[in-house]
């Protein structure tokens, strides 16, 4: 019973991140022009299942959250990829594929592949602006605000945040940078 019972609440939270994903990407579009709501959307998606996918790389939980965060993430990952989600965004989800490295394990880890990312998914809102009229096109720097909100957004939906402090509170940046000399940190003793 208590097995059906975990089910029941990793689907429950599943549900309930899916339904903020799709939320906040409604959000986010609704700061642009409406022919850019699907290319904004398939960058939250994207994002989301990205982070989603990086479940197994996340600081663990004392059990039985642990279990039930990883059966909620892995929903969600299935969920994000589902044509329920992706049918009215799929040409622009192919797009962004096409630019770039499908690696999201490789993406929760390495920080340049995050990078990588970020500039891809600026790039290509971007580029779907720039096929607007020029009269309609949103200001400048308008895709980086999109897809920094778009991070934030996901990443606290997803409570990726909220796990990062837990681990830095349990494992100290200094007790992981031990070879550093002191100037490479701030005054506050932050890595430079």
């Amino acid at each position: 019973m208590s097995e059906t019972l975990d089910r029941r609440k990793a689907e429950a939270h599943a549900a309930e991140v899916m339904s903020s994903i799709l939320r906040a990407a409604g959000s986010w579009a609704r700061e642009a022009p409406p022919a850019l709501t699907p290319a904004i959307k398939a960058v939250c998606i994207r994002l989301a299942e990205m982070v989603a996918d990086q479940r197994h790389y996340l600081a663990p939980l004392p059990e039985p959250q642990q279990a039930e965060r990883q059966a909620a993430l892995s929903l969600v990952a299935e969920e994000l990829r589902s044509p329920e989600v992706t049918a009215d965004i799929a040409t622009d989800l192919q797009s962004l594929a096409d630019l770039e490295l499908r690696a999201t394990g490789s993406w929760s880890l390495v920080s340049t592949a995050q990078a990588e990312w970020i500039t891809t998914a600026i790039q290509f809102l971007e580029s779907k602006a720039a096929g607007l009229p020029e009269g309609e096109r949103p200001d400048p720097y308008w895709a980086d605000d999109v897809v920094a909100g778009v991070i934030a957004s996901v990443r606290a939906i997803v409570g990726v945040d909220e796990l990062h402090a837990r681990t830095e509170s349990e494992f100290p940046m200094s007790d992981r940078l031990t070879d550093l000399e002191d100037d490479d940190f701030e005054e506050d003793g932050r890595p430079l």
